[in-house]
């Protein structure tokens, strides 16, 4: 019955999305959906963009491993949609996006930042475009016994299909579906499962029984703060932070209908984001209280065990609510990054026809969903936890949010501030992560650098997170610039653009 359900709901969107692409006008319906979206379909479709691999599996395997302090990606979900409806939603807008980096072309005519900040958001879209397949051949390769190489390309090729035909109004438009199911399914297993172990007083009983048994500390694994304050803070710079920066939601807020509609449906998108990690951390709690201490992939396959033995029907629906999720950010995510591809990369691009891009768009999305499914199931021993390379992915989008966010708040800010900013926080920031990686404990008696920086990466603790340089560096750059390199800014071209953000083009 679990194999019915999970095969039916992928099947049924793929049908969906065939329907919707007969109904499509144009490059500007596939990558904003005509302009025409609601708070409903908008809060919705932007919602299913935070969910995902991440934010159910990612986050139930982490708190299987590390305790309730990984629920603060829940709140940080919430306060990142509020950033954008905010105090970005409206300019892009106003800005007529489809992908972010355009910000940068209509304000300098600079396609080297337009460029380099494709270069930001596409590193941590190609990240979720990987996640998302994987975990979708976990499950089908967990429930139905299938190799898990023909579970990740029917995942892959679900996506794939799915966002070529429905593009972005359909990705919104199966959202409000999507969220619903998810919402519901991982409430119903949660509440089954937990029905069966007694209650919440034998489930906490359980949980620490199995922490006892793995060694771990119960107080830490129970506490908020027990993943360390550096995490926490680092955790916040990278799920929140980055988001203005996310190609996504400049498509999303040019879909909107009217700017009215903005801030309510980013608003509600945050507080349907926040719900799932949170209902995804119960079900990996209970997973713990259930089979003990696991780690890494097999906490997942773990999950995927959890909701089939709350029974066929119970568990093909919490299946479902998974695949749901991870449907509903793949979708958009990939549709962002073959928009962004297209319009920030291939040359001539704003030239093309609506006809001619569209395609260009969609046989982008196809090249680039399979070369991301093929790595998915190439890593399938290697991939470790997925929300903490989510958040590598994130940390990685940080340094071109803050320079939209000069960009749009502080006039003074030259094409120079804006591309340095970026470019010493995005590579200083893969350079830190790098020499976290590479030079790990077994260089702790070397010498030389790789000694050193062990040695120092041990002092920092969790302070070593490369958030901290990929959030810092671009802060310091273009402040230098502003205040000691300062270049008119002040020009007929700029005064056109900040009218534009303020509404008055035609003034």
């Amino acid at each position: 019955m679990a194999t019915i359900i999970i095969v039916g709901y992928l099947a049924g969107f793929a049908l969906i999305g065939f329907y919707i692409d007969r109904r499509q006008k144009g490059s500007g319906d596939w990558a904003t959906g005509g302009g025409t979206m609601g708070v409903i379909m908008l809060a919705a479709g932007v919602a299913g963009t935070r969910i995902g691999g991440a934010g159910t599996y990612g986050v139930a395997g982490d708190v299987m491993n590390n305790g309730v302090g990984v629920l603060w990606y829940g709140v940080n979900s919430f306060t990142a949609l509020l950033l954008v409806g905010l105090f970005f939603a409206v300019p892009y807008r106003r800005l007529a996006l489809s992908s972010v980096g355009q910000v940068f072309e209509k304000r300098f005519g600079s396609k080297r930042c337009q460029a380099l900040t494709s270069l930001c958001v596409q590193a941590e879209y190609f990240i979720v475009n990987i996640i998302e397949p994987f975990i979708i051949g976990t499950i089908i390769s967990g429930v139905t016994g299938l190799p898990f190489v023909y579970g990740v390309y029917i995942g892959g090729l679900v996506i794939l299909v799915f966002t070529v035909m429905g593009g972005l109004r359909g990705t919104a438009i199966t959202n409000v579906i999507h969220c619903g199911v998810i919402i519901g399914g991982l409430a119903l297993v949660a509440w089954v499962v937990m029905q069966d172990m007694g209650g919440w007083s034998a489930t906490v009983m359980r949980v620490n029984d199995a922490l006892a048994v793995a060694g771990k500390d119960e107080m830490s694994w129970w506490s908020y703060a027990g993943i360390g304050w550096a995490s926490i803070i680092a955790l916040f710079f990278s799920a929140t932070l980055h988001t203005p920066a996310a190609s996504v939601y400049a498509n999303f807020s040019s879909a909107a209908k009217s700017e009215s509609t903005l801030l309510p449906a980013f608003f509600i998108a945050g507080l349907l984001a926040a719900t799932m990690p949170f209902l995804a951390g119960l079900v990996g709690l209970e997973a713990l209280a259930k089979y003990g201490a696991e780690s890494g992939l097999k906490g997942y396959i773990t999950i995927t065990q959890l909701a089939t033995d709350a029974g066929p029907i119970i568990g093909g629906i919490a299946l479902a609510a998974v695949l749901a999720a991870l449907i509903s950010s793949g979708a958009p995510i990939l549709l962002g990054s073959a928009t962004m591809f297209v319009n920030d990369w291939v040359p001539g691009s704003s030239n093309f026809t609506p006809a001619t891009k569209v395609r260009a768009y969609k046989i982008t999305t196809v090249l680039y969903g399979l070369t991301a499914t093929t790595i998915a199931w190439l890593v399938e021993d290697s991939l470790g936890s997925v929300l903490k390379l989510l958040l590598l992915g994130f940390a990685l989008v940080v340094p071109p949010a803050i320079a939209i966010t000069f960009l749009f708040y502080v006039k003074r800010t030259s094409e120079r501030a804006a591309f340095w900013g970026m470019a010493v926080g995005f590579f200083g920031g893969l350079l830190h992560w790098g020499l976290n990686t590479l030079f790990d404990k077994t260089y702790a008696s070397s010498g030389g650098f790789a000694q050193a920086w062990y040695e120092l990466t041990l002092y920092l603790g969790e302070w070593k997170d490369p958030t901290f340089s990929a959030t810092l560096l671009p802060i310091i750059v273009i402040l230098l610039f502003i205040l000691f390199a300062p270049e008119k800014t002040d020009t007929q071209a700029s005064r056109r653009f900040y009218r534009q953000l303020a509404g008055n083009a035609s003034s």
